[in-house]
């Protein structure tokens, strides 16, 4: 009974480690990735504004097709940079030897891990993907909404009431 204790007490302190190791290191370039996204929706904040004062967001259509494009870009750069911060995270775990494959498997295979102490990173970084690509979708749906709070702006019409929440939200933005 001794020597079964033993081996179980081993087994949860390794267990143990094998959770806390990677959910700190996952956190982390979570944390990353957040940050990086943080960046692009505040590029494209500046980017309405600064098209805005110039007069040029929601004058026509291909204007705003060109900024859309724009925004979309920002977004697409930021999943990028984010599929890179995770292969450098295995990468440096010594999941891969290259970091080309590492990057393919990031941006195309969740979870390939092969040592089971690092299989936490590939839920780890699905559920970040998820989260970015939600952040994006935002990101795309505050510039419509800019756009269409700008229209009613130039048409002079108000549709909503000054204490509205969803006008106190989203007119800073336009």
């Amino acid at each position: 009974m001794v020597g079964q204790d033993v081996v179980l007490e081993k087994m949860t302190q390794n267990d143990q480690f094998a959770i806390f190791l990677p959910l700190v290191v996952g956190v982390g370039v979570f944390v990353c990735t957040i940050f990086v996204h943080a960046l692009a929706m505040v590029a494209v904040i500046n980017l309405f504004r600064y098209e805005r004062k110039r007069g040029r967001a929601g004058s026509g259509a291909v204007i705003d097709l060109a900024i859309l494009m724009l925004v979309i870009s920002f977004a697409f750069v930021a999943h990028l940079i984010e599929i890179a911060l995770w292969a450098a995270l295995l990468v440096l775990c010594g999941e891969f030897q290259g970091f080309g494959i590492a990057y393919y498997c990031s941006a195309v295979l969740l979870g390939c891990t092969s040592n089971p102490s690092w299989r936490l990173l590939g839920p780890l970084e699905a559920t970040n993907g998820a989260l970015m690509f939600g952040v994006s979708a935002a990101i795309v749906f505050a510039v419509y909404n800019g756009w269409f709070w700008l229209g009613l702006r130039i048409l002079g019409t108000e549709c909503l009431s000054e204490r509205s929440t969803i006008r106190a939200i989203w007119m800073p933005l336009a």
